[in-house]
């Protein structure tokens, strides 16, 4: 559970909860939706193919400067390459 709850962390995600589910564990968290693809992959190298996720779509939010930085350079950089 550690490990799931740290690369949740580290993805920008909030952990809202945690209950058990019978024998299993069910967290639930919000994370960007940019910060969870291959997340599968991760999730099941943590969990020994055990693990299992779904996710929806609850809201936007804004991206922190530094990342909204970092996407408005890559479209600048997209722009004149076009040019």
């Amino acid at each position: 559970m550690g490990d799931i709850i740290g690369d949740l962390n580290k993805k920008r995600g909030r952990v809202l909860g945690m209950e058990p589910a019978g024998k299993l564990q069910k967290v639930t968290a919000e994370a960007p939706l940019s910060e969870m693809f291959k997340y599968a992959t991760d999730l099941r190298s943590m969990t020994q193919a055990r693990g299992s996720f779904s996710m929806k779509f609850v809201r936007y939010e804004e991206v922190p400067a530094q990342i909204a930085q970092k996407v408005i350079e890559a479209a600048n950089l997209e722009k004149e390459k076009e040019q």
